[in-house]
């Protein structure tokens, strides 16, 4: 077995990062099953993702500023004889074990409805998919921090079981997918459920989100940000992260769940802005696939759909609730986004942590997606000098991330710790204060599905 490590840290991966990476895709491997003579096997390492600025905005067809973390899963699959997928859990020695069918039945609220959505919604678009797999993970993400573990979750088992059943050569695939950026909207699809082109949806993970992860996973280059678009997923520059700045990122020991009652909560923005749409659609008599899309329409078009949201008068969302959405997706979408990537290539630093500000602002006042929490987290890193600092990914919970010098970034995790601790000493104990880079996308471990059995 040939390291990964080396192979990660030629993608750009900082070399400790890549080093502590043998030791998941040992544990994962280890997780196996005695290898069968001649079984393939294929290993994949898939980051977790920042989503630097762009809060609720791709499903509606928005913008984003996104990369990739240096922490997510490390995962290694072999081919069965049969037609079964087994999932293990390396960390807690938990399985999940199905038939590839389009007809198994995902247990929602349990860790098991990711990868077996993915395997029900392969079967149900990819019937030639029939060899099954056994797969291993272990991970360095922490789970339900708003970092997209579900989502690099079900990347790494797709990627896997893609791989074994050489899917990449089906037509059905080849002619759906050409791209990276194309593949993460399939994905994307995987998880709320939707169609892709001919790919028929299916029920999903329960979520109703769009693309930002899945293509910040699988587009994003080392050592940069990357502004998308999205509806559909389009790219529109990359910017270099400046010299001397880290991320870090701290993990506000709150859970950002997406079960039972935490899923509505958190589809709430997105129904929201489906729900403006729809009013604008009614009213104009216009077809507008997206809420980016309808506002883009004319000068005039965000007043007259404002005008539309009042003249409704929508009765489970309420007027106002439906206006600040509407003004937060606008604001973030096409102000704060664009401006703030200007703001980095003139290498105004100032500026840009001012946008920042505005955009968790407007989460607080107008999205409503934020705890006390995080609020506190993105207050106290600016009060002790970080250059920006944001709460990101779905909120109610989850982390928030903040630029700061890199030779300042161990004492400053120290110190944005301790002014936590003293606000919130419960969900203190359970936070994780850690630096990450802007990584590489998901990746095949080439040395590991070569040789024979171990």
């Amino acid at each position: 077995m040939v390291p990964a490590a080396a192979t990660l840290a030629s993608s750009g991966l900082p070399p400790a990062c890549a080093s502590a990476k043998e030791t998941l895709f040992a544990r994962a491997a280890g997780a196996l099953p005695p290898r069968p003579a001649r079984s393939r096997r294929a290993a994949f390492f898939v980051p977790g993702r920042i989503e630097v600025l762009g809060k609720h905005t791709d499903y509606a067809g928005g913008r984003s500023l996104l990369c990739a973390a240096s922490h997510g899963f490390c995962l290694v699959g072999q081919l069965r004889a049969d037609s079964r997928v087994r999932v293990i859990s390396a960390a807690t020695g938990s399985e999940a074990e199905w038939v590839i069918g389009p007809d198994l039945q995902p247990v929602l609220g349990d860790w098991s409805n990711y990868p077996a959505t993915v395997v029900r919604r392969l079967a149900r678009n990819f019937p030639e998919m029939t060899a099954g797999a056994d797969l291993a993970f272990d991970s360095d993400l922490p789970p339900a921090s708003g970092m997209s573990s579900s989502s690099a979750f079900m990347i790494a088992v797709f990627l896997a079981l893609a791989d074994l059943n050489g899917l990449g050569q089906s037509p059905a695939y080849r002619e759906a997918i050409s791209s990276r950026e194309a593949l993460a909207a399939y994905l994307a699809t995987i998880e709320n459920g939707r169609s892709f082109g001919a790919l028929a949806g299916d029920r999903g993970v329960g979520t109703f989100g769009g693309s930002e992860d899945h293509t910040a996973i699988l587009c994003c280059k080392a050592g940069t940000l990357s502004q998308y678009r999205f509806g559909p997923v389009t790219f529109e520059r990359d910017l270099a992260v400046a010299p001397g700045l880290a991320f870090l990122v701290a993990f506000s020991g709150v859970l950002a769940e997406k079960t039972a009652a935490a899923m509505a909560t958190y589809n709430r923005a997105s129904l929201a802005a489906a729900r403006i749409l729809a009013i604008w659609q009614q009213a104009s008599g216009c077809s507008a696939p997206t809420l980016e899309s309808a506002a883009a329409a004319s000068a005039g078009a965000p007043d007259d759909i404002r005008r539309a949201i009042v003249e409704a008068g929508d009765d489970e969302f309420g007027t106002g609730c439906l206006l600040e959405r509407f003004d937060q997706f606008l604001l973030e979408s096409r102000a704060i986004v664009p401006e703030a990537g200007d703001a980095l290539i003139r290498g105004d630093l100032a500026r840009f942590g001012a946008l920042v500000d505005r955009s968790q602002e407007a989460a607080e006042r107008w999205l409503g997606n934020q705890i006390p929490e995080t609020v506190t987290l993105a207050r106290e890193a600016r009060r002790l000098g970080a250059a920006a600092a944001s709460a990101f990914g779905g909120g109610f919970g989850g982390s928030v991330w903040a630029l700061v010098p890199r030779d300042r970034a161990g004492s400053f995790a120290r110190e944005w710790h301790a002014a936590y601790r003293e606000r919130f000493p419960g969900p203190a104990s359970c936070a994780r204060f850690f630096e990450t880079s802007a990584g590489p996308s998901a990746m095949r471990i080439e040395d590991w599905s070569q040789g024979s059995a171990d």
